[in-house]
């Protein structure tokens, strides 16, 4: 009887100390969790373009007709070597947007842009209105060169900024002499530049004509320059544009 009991207790000490290990065990050594997947690399979205302001009420609007319009951006080489380089024009045939007019022209404006990507780079036509100083003879390879250049990320960086905008920040005068500031956006810089234009409303067609100069640096574009500038983009760009927008 007493081996019997003695037995029983041990029997019993022993499982008590049985499940305190591993009451122990399951203490010390947690189940693990399962870490969530790695989020996948996906870039950040890009921003939409914010909607066009509002027109005044009562105004007339037009809408740019972007087959009958072009835009030019003349570029001139530059440095010690500039002769061994080529001037060049760019041009756009994609302007779209809209002007609004109001019978107090300094209420009138206008909202405008075209993609960089779509820029056309030494059309033929173009150098011969452009004049001598654009030769139509120039080797493919320049072109294609030139168009690198002026996309890549110092320049346009169109991948990252796929247009330039240009819309009113100030008018005066009156339609038949007007003085126009207009607000340009290039990457994520916005200058004010004066525009000299010319513009007639005849039924419903409007059509606008002007020429002005802006630097390339101010809008923190880096000019294209090799052999440490001895040949190089000059950092004046002369625009010309002529627009054609009709009655909506």
């Amino acid at each position: 009887m007493l081996i019997d009991r003695n037995r029983s207790a041990w029997t019993a000490a022993g499982r008590a100390s049985l499940l305190l290990v591993l009451c122990l065990g399951l203490t010390a050594c947690p189940r693990p969790v399962k870490q969530p997947p790695p989020a996948p690399n996906v870039p950040p979205p890009t921003p939409s373009e914010p909607a066009p302001p509002p027109v005044p009420e009562g105004a007339a609007i037009y809408e740019i007709a972007a087959q009958d319009s072009v835009l030019h951006i003349l570029v001139y080489r530059g440095g010690t070597f500039a002769r061994l380089g080529h001037n060049h024009v760019m041009s756009s045939k994609a302007v779209t947007g809209r002007v609004w007019l109001r019978p107090q022209w300094a209420q009138s404006g206008f909202d405008l842009s075209f993609p960089v990507a779509d820029l056309i780079v030494d059309d033929p036509e173009a150098r011969r209105a452009a004049g001598s100083d654009f030769p139509l003879e120039i080797p493919a390879s320049d072109k294609e060169g030139t168009r690198k250049n002026m996309l890549r990320k110092e320049v346009l960086d169109a991948a990252t900024y796929p247009r330039v905008t240009v819309k009113s920040a100030s008018l005066s005068g009156s339609i038949q002499a007007p003085q126009i500031t207009a607000s340009i956006t290039i990457k994520d810089t916005t200058r004010d530049v004066i525009v000299p234009a010319r513009i007639v409303v005849n039924g419903d067609r409007l059509t606008a004509e002007g020429e002005f100069d802006i630097q390339q640096t101010a809008f923190g574009m880096k000019p294209f320059s090799v052999a440490l500038g001895a040949l190089e983009v000059q950092d004046r760009l002369h625009v010309r544009f002529n627009l054609v927008a009709v009655k909506r």
